[in-house]
Protein backbone atom coordinates (compact mmCIF):
# COMPACT_ATOMS: atom_id res chain seq x y z
CA UNK A 1 0.00 0.00 0.00
CA UNK A 2 3.00 2.66 0.75
CA UNK A 3 4.87 2.11 -2.32
CA UNK A 4 1.30 2.23 -4.60
CA UNK A 5 0.53 5.80 -2.32
CA UNK A 6 4.17 6.93 -3.31
CA UNK A 7 3.45 5.84 -7.07
CA UNK A 8 0.07 7.49 -7.32
CA UNK A 9 1.61 10.62 -5.59
CA UNK A 10 4.47 10.89 -7.81
CA UNK A 11 2.07 11.29 -10.86
CA UNK A 12 0.82 14.71 -9.86
CA UNK A 13 1.64 16.46 -12.67
CA UNK A 14 -0.47 14.09 -14.97
CA UNK A 15 -3.03 14.54 -12.63
CA UNK A 16 -3.76 18.24 -13.12
CA UNK A 17 -3.13 17.83 -16.71
CA UNK A 18 -6.17 15.04 -17.27
CA UNK A 19 -8.07 17.48 -15.18
CA UNK A 20 -7.50 20.21 -17.49
CA UNK A 21 -8.27 18.05 -20.17
CA UNK A 22 -11.54 17.23 -18.54
CA UNK A 23 -12.61 20.61 -18.35
CA UNK A 24 -11.79 21.48 -21.81
CA UNK A 25 -13.22 18.16 -22.87
CA UNK A 26 -16.69 19.35 -20.82
CA UNK A 27 -17.19 22.08 -23.33
CA UNK A 28 -15.75 21.41 -26.36
CA UNK A 29 -16.47 17.64 -26.80
CA UNK A 30 -20.05 15.70 -27.10
CA UNK A 31 -19.64 13.75 -24.05
CA UNK A 32 -22.29 12.62 -21.65
CA UNK A 33 -22.32 14.95 -18.65
CA UNK A 34 -21.99 12.45 -16.27
CA UNK A 35 -19.24 10.66 -17.78
CA UNK A 36 -17.32 13.21 -18.01
CA UNK A 37 -18.05 14.44 -14.38
CA UNK A 38 -16.80 11.00 -13.01
CA UNK A 39 -13.74 11.37 -15.34
CA UNK A 40 -13.40 14.48 -13.72
CA UNK A 41 -14.07 13.41 -10.30
CA UNK A 42 -11.77 10.32 -10.02
CA UNK A 43 -8.65 12.67 -11.21
CA UNK A 44 -9.26 15.13 -8.53
CA UNK A 45 -9.33 11.85 -5.82
CA UNK A 46 -5.88 10.73 -7.78
CA UNK A 47 -4.45 13.97 -6.80
CA UNK A 48 -5.36 14.43 -3.25
CA UNK A 49 -3.26 10.95 -2.65
CA UNK A 50 -0.15 11.77 -0.77
CA UNK A 51 3.09 9.80 -0.08
CA UNK A 52 3.15 8.27 3.45
CA UNK A 53 3.85 10.10 6.66
CA UNK A 54 6.84 10.29 8.06
CA UNK A 55 5.87 12.36 10.95
CA UNK A 56 7.21 10.13 13.44
CA UNK A 57 10.90 9.83 11.70
CA UNK A 58 13.68 10.67 14.15
CA UNK A 59 14.58 14.59 13.82
CA UNK A 60 17.57 15.01 11.59
CA UNK A 61 20.31 17.24 12.95
CA UNK A 62 21.78 19.39 9.56
CA UNK A 63 24.14 22.32 9.15
CA UNK A 64 21.72 25.51 8.85
CA UNK A 65 22.14 26.33 4.55
CA UNK A 66 22.92 29.86 4.78
CA UNK A 67 25.21 32.21 7.34
CA UNK A 68 24.05 35.46 8.40
CA UNK A 69 21.11 37.05 9.73
CA UNK A 70 17.59 35.34 8.70
CA UNK A 71 13.82 35.54 9.40
CA UNK A 72 11.94 32.49 9.12
CA UNK A 73 8.52 31.80 7.67
CA UNK A 74 5.92 28.98 6.95
CA UNK A 75 7.98 27.12 9.77
CA UNK A 76 7.00 23.74 11.02
CA UNK A 77 7.81 25.28 14.35
CA UNK A 78 4.27 26.99 14.37
CA UNK A 79 2.16 24.42 12.34
CA UNK A 80 2.73 20.53 10.70
CA UNK A 81 2.48 20.68 7.54
CA UNK A 82 4.25 24.19 7.54
CA UNK A 83 2.79 24.76 3.75
CA UNK A 84 -0.51 24.07 4.54
CA UNK A 85 -0.10 20.87 2.33
CA UNK A 86 1.84 17.58 2.43
CA UNK A 87 2.19 17.37 -1.45
CA UNK A 88 6.35 17.70 -2.91
CA UNK A 89 7.62 16.47 0.47
CA UNK A 90 7.31 19.68 2.46
CA UNK A 91 5.46 18.51 5.36
CA UNK A 92 8.30 19.72 7.69
CA UNK A 93 9.74 22.50 4.87
CA UNK A 94 10.82 26.20 5.89
CA UNK A 95 11.54 29.41 4.23
CA UNK A 96 13.68 31.83 4.65
CA UNK A 97 14.98 35.01 3.58
CA UNK A 98 16.61 38.34 5.12
CA UNK A 99 14.99 40.34 7.89
CA UNK A 100 12.93 43.64 6.25
CA UNK A 101 14.39 46.69 6.89
CA UNK A 102 12.92 49.27 9.94
CA UNK A 103 9.91 50.53 8.79
CA UNK A 104 8.66 48.12 6.20
CA UNK A 105 5.49 48.36 5.87
CA UNK A 106 4.07 44.72 4.79
CA UNK A 107 0.92 45.95 3.44
CA UNK A 108 -0.40 44.37 0.32
CA UNK A 109 -1.12 46.96 -2.38
CA UNK A 110 -2.77 47.02 -5.62
CA UNK A 111 -0.03 48.60 -7.81
CA UNK A 112 0.77 46.58 -11.26
CA UNK A 113 4.48 47.26 -11.27
CA UNK A 114 5.94 44.06 -9.84
CA UNK A 115 9.55 44.62 -8.05
CA UNK A 116 12.93 43.12 -9.65
CA UNK A 117 14.36 40.43 -7.69
CA UNK A 118 17.56 42.18 -7.32
CA UNK A 119 15.77 44.56 -5.31
CA UNK A 120 15.69 42.29 -2.35
CA UNK A 121 19.11 41.68 -0.41
CA UNK A 122 18.18 38.38 -0.15
CA UNK A 123 18.47 37.41 -3.69
CA UNK A 124 21.97 36.61 -4.56
CA UNK A 125 22.84 34.79 -1.37
CA UNK A 126 25.01 32.00 -1.32
CA UNK A 127 23.29 28.71 -0.24
CA UNK A 128 25.80 25.82 1.44
CA UNK A 129 24.97 21.72 1.60
CA UNK A 130 24.00 20.82 5.03
CA UNK A 131 25.58 17.14 5.08
CA UNK A 132 27.81 15.70 3.16
CA UNK A 133 26.06 14.12 -0.16
CA UNK A 134 25.56 13.35 -3.59
CA UNK A 135 23.37 15.57 -5.89
CA UNK A 136 20.91 13.76 -7.37
CA UNK A 137 19.20 16.47 -9.30
CA UNK A 138 20.17 20.14 -10.12
CA UNK A 139 18.07 22.40 -12.13
CA UNK A 140 19.43 25.71 -12.88
CA UNK A 141 17.58 27.20 -16.10
CA UNK A 142 14.15 28.81 -14.96
CA UNK A 143 14.36 32.23 -14.98
CA UNK A 144 14.29 34.22 -11.84
CA UNK A 145 10.99 36.11 -11.96
CA UNK A 146 9.62 39.62 -10.69
CA UNK A 147 7.99 39.37 -7.41
CA UNK A 148 4.36 39.12 -6.96
CA UNK A 149 3.92 41.26 -3.75
CA UNK A 150 0.87 43.18 -4.52
CA UNK A 151 -2.57 41.72 -5.29
CA UNK A 152 -2.76 41.26 -8.64
CA UNK A 153 0.48 40.18 -8.87
CA UNK A 154 -0.38 37.02 -6.10
CA UNK A 155 -3.64 36.12 -7.68
CA UNK A 156 -1.73 35.96 -10.90
CA UNK A 157 1.06 33.95 -9.28
CA UNK A 158 -1.86 31.24 -7.80
CA UNK A 159 -3.91 31.22 -11.07
CA UNK A 160 -2.60 31.65 -14.00
CA UNK A 161 1.73 30.71 -12.94
CA UNK A 162 0.20 28.31 -10.49
CA UNK A 163 -1.81 26.25 -12.63
CA UNK A 164 0.96 26.24 -15.52
CA UNK A 165 3.77 24.93 -13.09
CA UNK A 166 1.57 22.49 -11.70
CA UNK A 167 1.02 20.92 -14.76
CA UNK A 168 4.78 21.07 -15.60
CA UNK A 169 5.63 18.95 -12.30
CA UNK A 170 7.33 19.58 -9.19
CA UNK A 171 10.75 20.92 -11.15
CA UNK A 172 8.07 23.49 -11.85
CA UNK A 173 7.03 24.27 -8.63
CA UNK A 174 10.62 24.50 -6.38
CA UNK A 175 12.54 26.58 -9.98
CA UNK A 176 15.73 26.22 -9.96
CA UNK A 177 17.04 23.65 -7.43
CA UNK A 178 19.46 21.03 -6.44
CA UNK A 179 18.71 17.48 -3.87
CA UNK A 180 20.96 16.03 -2.13
CA UNK A 181 21.30 12.08 -1.06
CA UNK A 182 22.80 11.75 2.18
CA UNK A 183 22.35 8.30 2.73
CA UNK A 184 19.63 6.10 5.04
CA UNK A 185 17.01 7.83 3.00
CA UNK A 186 17.34 11.40 3.93
CA UNK A 187 17.38 13.98 0.77
CA UNK A 188 17.41 17.60 1.26
CA UNK A 189 16.19 20.07 -1.44
CA UNK A 190 16.95 23.36 -1.97
CA UNK A 191 14.37 25.04 -3.84
CA UNK A 192 13.80 28.82 -5.71
CA UNK A 193 17.98 29.54 -6.46
CA UNK A 194 18.92 31.96 -8.87
CA UNK A 195 19.36 31.23 -12.53
CA UNK A 196 22.68 29.79 -13.58
CA UNK A 197 24.22 30.15 -10.19
CA UNK A 198 24.32 26.45 -9.45
CA UNK A 199 28.05 25.37 -9.09
CA UNK A 200 27.03 21.55 -8.48
CA UNK A 201 26.07 18.73 -11.36
CA UNK A 202 24.17 15.32 -10.80
CA UNK A 203 26.54 12.58 -9.56
CA UNK A 204 28.60 15.20 -7.64
CA UNK A 205 29.86 14.58 -4.29
CA UNK A 206 30.07 17.63 -1.72
CA UNK A 207 31.47 18.50 1.61
CA UNK A 208 29.18 19.55 4.67
CA UNK A 209 29.12 23.52 3.61
CA UNK A 210 30.11 23.27 -0.05
CA UNK A 211 28.30 26.18 -2.02
CA UNK A 212 25.47 24.92 -3.80
CA UNK A 213 23.79 28.10 -5.51
CA UNK A 214 22.53 31.19 -4.59
CA UNK A 215 19.24 32.40 -3.54
CA UNK A 216 16.83 33.24 -6.42
CA UNK A 217 13.06 33.71 -7.10
CA UNK A 218 12.46 30.86 -9.31
CA UNK A 219 9.73 28.64 -9.55
CA UNK A 220 6.02 29.10 -6.86
CA UNK A 221 7.77 32.42 -4.95
CA UNK A 222 6.30 35.55 -4.52
CA UNK A 223 9.93 37.35 -3.60
CA UNK A 224 13.11 36.04 -3.47
CA UNK A 225 13.75 33.43 -0.50
CA UNK A 226 15.26 29.86 0.38
CA UNK A 227 12.90 26.94 0.64
CA UNK A 228 14.77 24.14 2.41
CA UNK A 229 13.12 20.54 3.34
CA UNK A 230 14.36 17.34 4.16
CA UNK A 231 12.36 14.08 2.69
CA UNK A 232 12.51 10.43 2.08
CA UNK A 233 12.78 10.74 -1.72
CA UNK A 234 14.81 11.88 -4.16
CA UNK A 235 11.68 12.76 -5.79
CA UNK A 236 9.26 15.61 -4.24
CA UNK A 237 6.35 14.91 -5.98
CA UNK A 238 6.86 10.75 -4.64
CA UNK A 239 8.77 12.24 -1.06
CA UNK A 240 7.30 12.27 2.37
CA UNK A 241 8.75 15.30 4.33
CA UNK A 242 11.36 14.62 7.77
CA UNK A 243 11.68 16.74 10.85
CA UNK A 244 14.87 18.75 10.91
CA UNK A 245 17.18 20.66 13.21
CA UNK A 246 19.68 23.14 12.17
CA UNK A 247 23.28 23.10 14.23
CA UNK A 248 24.83 26.24 14.62
CA UNK A 249 22.63 28.43 14.56
CA UNK A 250 21.52 31.77 17.40
CA UNK A 251 18.02 32.16 18.88
CA UNK A 252 17.13 35.01 20.65
CA UNK A 253 13.31 35.57 21.53
CA UNK A 254 13.75 39.25 21.90
CA UNK A 255 15.08 39.05 17.55
CA UNK A 256 12.26 39.47 15.61
CA UNK A 257 11.07 40.26 12.27
CA UNK A 258 6.95 40.31 12.64
CA UNK A 259 6.70 41.85 9.05
CA UNK A 260 7.45 37.68 8.47
CA UNK A 261 4.56 36.40 10.60
CA UNK A 262 0.74 35.78 10.22
CA UNK A 263 0.18 36.16 13.40
CA UNK A 264 1.83 36.79 16.91
CA UNK A 265 5.94 35.79 17.17
CA UNK A 266 5.98 32.82 19.72
CA UNK A 267 8.38 33.98 22.31
CA UNK A 268 9.09 29.92 23.09
CA UNK A 269 12.42 28.75 21.14
CA UNK A 270 12.62 25.74 19.82
CA UNK A 271 16.49 25.29 19.20
CA UNK A 272 17.32 24.60 15.82
CA UNK A 273 14.23 25.27 14.24
CA UNK A 274 13.49 29.33 14.17
CA UNK A 275 9.58 29.73 14.01
CA UNK A 276 7.47 32.42 12.01
CA UNK A 277 9.19 35.57 12.50
CA UNK A 278 11.54 34.72 14.38
CA UNK A 279 15.01 36.06 13.15
CA UNK A 280 18.05 33.48 13.93
CA UNK A 281 22.17 34.40 13.48
CA UNK A 282 23.65 31.27 10.91
CA UNK A 283 27.10 31.18 12.27
CA UNK A 284 28.82 27.48 11.65
CA UNK A 285 32.17 26.94 10.13
CA UNK A 286 31.41 26.26 6.09
CA UNK A 287 33.71 26.17 3.66
CA UNK A 288 33.58 26.80 -0.22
Amino acid sequence: MTTLKRAVASLQAWWTRLFILGVLAAFLLDIPFWIDLTAIGLVLALSLVRSPRRDDHPTVSVLCPVVGRWAALNSPADKVPSHGIRAYGQAFAIDIAHPRPPGFSPRIGWGLRQRRPDEFSSFGEPVYAVAPGTVVAACSRQRDHRARTTWPGLLYLMTVEGLVRESGGARFVVGNHVVLDHGEGVFSLYAHLQRDSLTVAVGDVVAAGYRLGLVGNSGNSSEPHLHFQLMDDPRPSAAAGLPFRWIGIEQDPTNTDPTWATGEVRDQIIEGLPANGQVFVARAALSD
